[in-house]
Parts: C-alpha cells; structure tokens; sequence
C-alpha cells in the first residue's frame, strides 16, 4: 500500500498531505541569474487586425520590436536576466499602444513559467498580470555544457489570458480586437545558467 501511495504522489495524482496527513510542505527555489532570449513574432493577421484597429507594438529597453517592410508581422524580443525554478525574469519589455487615444498597455519584465504556462507582466501601476497563457510548446531540449546549462523551448504558442484579460485590453485600449481564441504569436525561449 505505501508503495501505491508513492507512485501516486510521484505521478501528483495525490498530495504529500493526503498521504501523510500532515500538511505539504511548499517547494522553494533560488532565484539565480540567467542569460538569454524571451522571443515572439505575432501570428499571421494579427498585427494588420491590431493596426486597423489603431494598436501597434512598441518595445520597452533593452526589449525590442521589429516590425517587418510589410507591416504584416513584429517580433518581440527581450533578454533574460534571472530564473527561479521554472519562471524565467526578462527585463525591458513591450507595451500595446493606441496611437489614436494615446492610450496604451504596458508589460514590463515579463516573466515566463513554462510550468505555469504564463507570461505575467508588470503593469503601469505596478500591479502583475498574466497577460498571456502558453497554450502549447513544440519541443524541448536541454544542452549541459562543461559550466553551464541551456534550456531552448521552440514554438510556444501564446494566446491572451482568458476572457477577463482580454476584456481589459479591450476597455483600455478602446478596441474589440483582443480575444483568448486565437494564437497571438509564436515565439522561443533560450536561457542558459550556470550549472
């Protein structure tokens, strides 16, 4: 039976308190420093649909936007600085911005939790969000080198955060275009530390 009970817990199908009867103690982990790239490009219509809706990308420094000839796609992208367990801090960021109202979206040092599947922001008023839910990953890989250790993630798919963070973009930024249905963008994430 305490075999069971093991696999079960090792499979999170039952929690360390059901099983000892004595509260789960929570896993903590060092925030350590890390080197790296937080990347996304916006999937196909969405920045033609956010541009006629007056809504363009701007990058927060050291992150950047680059917007391609044909104004049909942008790239974000913002370095790596920290990483506590599966979260990793980029710093610099982007803002979604009106260029109509002047009113504008701010997500500074994103933080991305391949666990938790999020990207949570820092907002203007200092308040965090979670702006975007990862909705899958296309692959994985790990490179252990002699004193460092590199995790990539290709093709996270991103899309809004449900119907209450796509709601708020929509009454900040006076718009309808923001929706948790469909794919904002695709990105990547590489983040090395040491081992």
């Amino acid at each position: 039976m305490a075999a069971i009970r093991r696999a079960l817990v090792a499979a999170g199908v039952l929690s360390l308190a059901l099983v000892t009867g004595t509260p789960a103690e929570a896993v903590t982990y060092p925030t350590i420093p890390a080197t790296g790239t937080f990347s996304f490009a916006t999937a196909n219509g969405i920045l033609p649909t956010w541009s006629s809706e007056n809504i363009t990308l701007v990058g927060i420094s050291p992150g950047s936007v680059v917007t391609s000839a044909a104004n049909t796609t942008a790239k974000v992208s913002v370095p790596l600085i920290a990483k506590t367990g599966t979260a990793n801090a980029a710093a610099g960021g982007f803002r979604l911005y009106n260029t109509v109202t002047g009113a504008s979206v701010r997500c500074a040092n994103p933080t991305i939790d391949t666990r938790a599947r999020l990207v949570d922001c820092v907002l203007a008023d200092g308040t965090n969000a979670k702006l975007f839910t990862i909705r899958s990953i296309g692959s994985r890989a790990r490179v252990t080198g002699v004193s460092t250790i590199t995790t990539i993630f290709r093709r996270i798919q991103l899309r809004i955060n449900g119907t209450a963070m796509a709601d708020m973009l929509n009454e900040e930024l006076d718009t309808s275009s923001f929706s948790p249905y469909v794919t904002v963008g695709t990105g990547d994430l590489v983040v090395t530390r040491d081992r």
